[in-house]
């Protein structure tokens, strides 16, 4: 497939004030070789671990059009073009910048604790049906990511979604300045990355930094059920934001759940969203996501997009792998049911997965099986904090749970014994205790922080069976 010329040679050199060595247009912008699809920019980034400028040949033999770079690279092919510049992440940013200034988009920034990712993804797709929309590909919301998404937004662009994302404080505020969001959503605070933080509030005023590049008539979409609303709210003021969106299901909600029900396949929606009444279904099961829409619902109305195909669309969304993504794997005595939460992991969003197991229906004697790793970066609490998921779990109606990791010995220590399957110091050691549990009829569900390495665990349960088939909804 051509894709059309996103850069000319002349065009990122006015952008980053750098130098070309020759002519050369790209219709891409990578910064790993690996991944380049042909005929696109190289940036040489410089990381703590990792120097693109290692790999700037590995670029070019993978179909590089041209290689942007601020210093000598010993193995470049001859003929190469490359961009010279004074920084390879100022080049970058610089890219971005003249991306967000060149196209008339109406930009919508998305961070929080939870769901970043999930709602960056609702909104990429409801927007997409009502225009040429781009976002964040994957969880690229950091120093790197963020720019690089922008310097990759085509130019008709009319939605531009981006997700923001930090976990120390100071890291959002040259985001959204880079970003210049229109729109930013916070879909809620809570305890994660507490270990790099001394406590939920600290977390709170570190996600008040997306209002930093809101643009002048911008809107802060905010979660009116978290207990940090108000001071958010006062924080979006402070910085010149004068429309104020609340969501949930709080009396005093802008966008709010009259009421809905949870299925195994989607989520069934009653909601009044900017005053209008609208009755829709979500393509995925459990409460957050009734919660996480009506979001998605009030950011594309924030946006200028239409209420009423926005809430049509999303009875399209599909969990993402990792986050929920849903496999029935057949095996030779019968099938069972993967759920695939593999990604991360925080207390809240582990009682979400819960909700959703809870509303699986196991087959003929099958049972619910929760396998568990741990959940990183959460201080000195972390023991007690995965201790606290033992009434969640009962409540959800498992019937055996499987740990690995040195925190998760505490929730394995806290289950009724009936409920211990095993506890393993890594994930590693826990792989043939779950495969030899498993049975026709079950509904296993995998989670963990993606440190804690589940997602061997997942594919070794898909291997069990060939092939396995994602299930088209939900």
């Amino acid at each position: 497939m051509i894709r059309d010329t996103l850069w000319t040679s002349a065009e990122a050199g006015n952008a980053t004030g750098g130098q070309s060595s020759f002519d050369w247009t790209a219709s891409g912008v990578s910064i790993d070789s690996r991944s380049l699809a042909g005929d696109e920019l190289f940036v040489a980034i410089k990381g703590p671990r990792v120097d693109g400028h290692d790999y700037v040949a590995a670029a070019f033999a993978a179909g590089a059009s041209a290689a942007m770079i601020h210093k000598d690279i010993s193995d470049l092919p001859p003929g190469a073009p490359v961009l010279r510049v004074d920084d390879t992440q100022a080049g970058l940013e610089a890219l971005g910048a003249s991306s967000r200034a060149r196209v008339g988009a109406r930009v919508i920034a998305v961070t929080g604790s939870v769901g970043k990712t999930g709602t960056k993804e609702a909104l990429r797709q409801v927007l997409s049906d009502q225009g040429p929309t781009h976002a964040s590909a994957g969880s690229l919301n950091n120093l790197w990511g963020v720019p690089l998404s922008m310097a990759r937004m085509p130019r008709d662009t009319v939605y531009g979604v981006f997700e923001l994302g930090m976990n120390h404080a100071g890291e959002l505020t040259p985001l959204s300045k880079q970003v210049r969001p229109h729109v930013a959503l916070i879909t809620n605070v809570e305890a994660v990355h507490l270990g790099h933080f001394a406590s939920v509030e600290a977390i709170a005023e570190a996600k008040a930094e997306i209002f930093a590049g809101v643009e002048e008539g911008g809107v802060a979409v905010l979660n009116r059920d978290n207990p940090h609303f108000d001071y958010l709210a006062g924080q979006a003021k402070a910085a010149g934001i004068e429309r104020i969106v609340g969501f949930g299901q709080h009396a005093d909600a802008d966008a709010c759940i009259t009421k809905f029900k949870v299925h195994p396949d989607c989520t069934c929606v009653v909601a009044q969203i900017d005053g209008q009444p609208v009755t829709y279904k979500v393509g995925i099961s459990g409460a957050h996501w009734a919660l996480n829409s009506v979001g998605v619902l009030a950011a594309v109305v924030a946006a200028g997009g239409d209420l009423g195909r926005a809430a049509l669309s999303l009875a399209g969304l599909k969990p993402l792998k990792g986050r929920g993504e849903r496999h029935v794997v057949h095996c030779p005595g019968g099938d069972f049911t993967l759920v695939d939460e593999s990604y991360n992991a925080s207390p809240v969003a582990m009682r979400a997965a819960f909700d959703v197991l809870a509303h699986l229906e196991p087959e003929k004697q099958g049972r619910r099986i929760a396998v568990l790793g741990d959940m990183l970066e959460l201080g000195d609490d972390a023991p007690k904090l995965h201790a606290e998921l033992a009434d969640d779990v009962v409540a959800a109606g498992t019937d055996i749970v499987f740990c690995a990791g040195p925190n998760m010995q505490a929730l394995h220590d806290t289950l009724p014994a009936k409920l211990r399957g095993a506890h393993t110091a890594d994930s590693d050691a826990l792989h043939s205790a779950v495969i030899g549990e498993v049975r026709p009829g079950d509904v296993v569900l995998v989670k963990g922080s993606l440190g804690s390495r589940m997602g061997p665990i997942v594919e070794a349960l898909m291997a069990l069976g060939e092939p396995p088939v994602q299930v088209a909804n939900g």
